[in-house]
């Protein structure tokens, strides 16, 4: 479970830079990063939002047809635990840019960044309970005071602090494993269909039911984001420290054969990785076996994040570059409207705020509502940065950050 960071910089999304800013300008090819890691959010959020089967290690027995499991296989190879990496290390770059952007205007920085993350944390904490509990925003805003005091590192050590995290909790779930195996603790949980079916009605029932339900899995998924998304996203964070530190992402021609190498891990040993997660997590779940799975992919993920995020990054800057960029770069400069707008749509769909249909829609019809969500968001996104300079969410963050009105309609 998975949700996305504020990526807005200082800079108005599609702008150019002026003396009288002083910001840097936004990179295209960055933004259609940003949009890409959206969609990936969406089809991975999205499945958690529409059955309460989902993680829970059991199958929904309502739709157990061979294209409904063949989906659950493609998303959990491909998209589930990689794509909060890769907003983690949007937001380590990102915070190198509005440090940078501080130190040109000699604005005083940790006052402003520390209003951003108090802002976060009620976005999230709001967002947790009313709409998606798989929040990490709250999570992002707390590590958010690590990156802050970590901000002096130079990139190389920042890159060394990164692997020796993901190392280390990839060897705490190989002893882990070793302790259920030791245990004999093997299965799914007995009670979790039962469980899963009670969500499910609650999900189904009012405004105060569907929180609630909220309420109640928070502590669940705290669990998880403390042991396995936390450590992650740090050590995320620190390499997009390193990587804005470096303006690794300004110039991208002369880090192709590094991109290149990415791709080649990435989609090799990332996606075995990929395969043993979703074959633990979906035909023997609950054991050692699942356990050691999620320390492998710990290890592997970030190189399957890191070959996504090359291939967007060639392709944007590429010979179709134009193309990727005008479909992915608006909704992605504008991430944190499009992640809560996500949550509002899927929970008006799928709780008894709305249509009320968790549980009710196979996992094909869940993808083709995420991809008919995503573009909406596509061309909303165009639409909307064509009139205004920050989307709504970003304009209400800058202006809690700066303690400003910032300017919303273009001129």
């Amino acid at each position: 479970m998975t949700t996305t960071p504020d990526a807005a910089t200082d800079h108005p999304a599609g702008t150019p830079a002026t003396p009288a800013t002083r910001a840097a300008p936004r990179l295209a090819h960055v933004d259609a990063l940003r949009g890409f890691a959206l969609l990936g959010i969406l089809v991975v959020n999205i499945g958690y939002l529409a059955s309460t089967y989902h993680g829970t290690g059991i199958e929904d027995p309502g739709f157990d047809a061979p294209l409904d499991g063949a989906v659950r296989w493609f998303v959990a190879v491909f998209f589930e635990a990689k794509f909060f990496l890769l907003f983690s290390f949007l937001f380590g770059y990102a915070f190198t840019l509005q440090l940078d952007s501080a130190e040109r205007s000699g604005a005083p920085f940790a006052p402003r960044f520390l209003r951003r993350l108090a802002g976060l944390f009620v976005l999230g904490a709001l967002h947790a309970v009313l709409l998606f509990p798989g929040d990490i925003l709250t999570t992002y805003a707390v590590l958010g005071l690590v990156l802050l005091a970590a901000r002096r590192l130079r990139p190389r050590t920042a890159v060394r602090t990164a692997v020796v995290l993901f190392a280390a909790t990839a060897a705490a779930y190989g002893l882990l494993a070793l302790a259920v195996h030791a245990a004999g603790g093997a299965g799914a949980d007995p009670g979790a269909a039962a469980g899963a079916e009670r969500a499910a009605e609650a999900l189904r029932g009012g405004p105060a039911s569907v929180i609630g339900a909220h309420l109640d899995q928070l502590p669940d998924v705290a669990f998880l984001l403390v042991l396995f998304q936390a450590p992650a996203a740090l050590a995320a964070f620190l390499l997009g420290l390193a990587a804005g530190r470096g303006r690794v992402l300004g110039d991208l021609a002369a880090h192709r054969r590094t991109l290149v190498r990415l791709q080649w891990a990435g989609f090799t040993v990332g996606l075995l990785g990929g395969l043993v997660y979703a074959h633990a997590s979906l035909v023997h779940p609950g054991g050692a076996y699942q356990v050691l799975a999620l320390g492998i992919d710990v290890a592997t993920a970030p190189l399957l994040a890191a070959a996504y995020a090359a291939t967007v990054l060639r392709l944007a800057v590429g010979r179709h570059g134009g193309r990727t960029t005008a479909v992915l770069g608006p909704v992605g400069s504008m991430t944190l409207t499009g992640y809560l707008t996500q949550s509002l749509v899927c929970a008006l769909l799928f709780t008894g705020y709305g249509a009320a249909l968790v549980g009710r829609v196979p996992p094909p019809g869940v993808l083709a509502i995420a991809l008919a969500l995503f573009a909406a968001q596509a061309v909303g996104a165009r639409w909307w940065l064509r009139r205004y300079r920050y989307g709504p969410l970003e304009w209400l963050l800058r202006a809690w950050t700066t303690l400003t009105r910032p300017p919303l309609r273009r001129s």
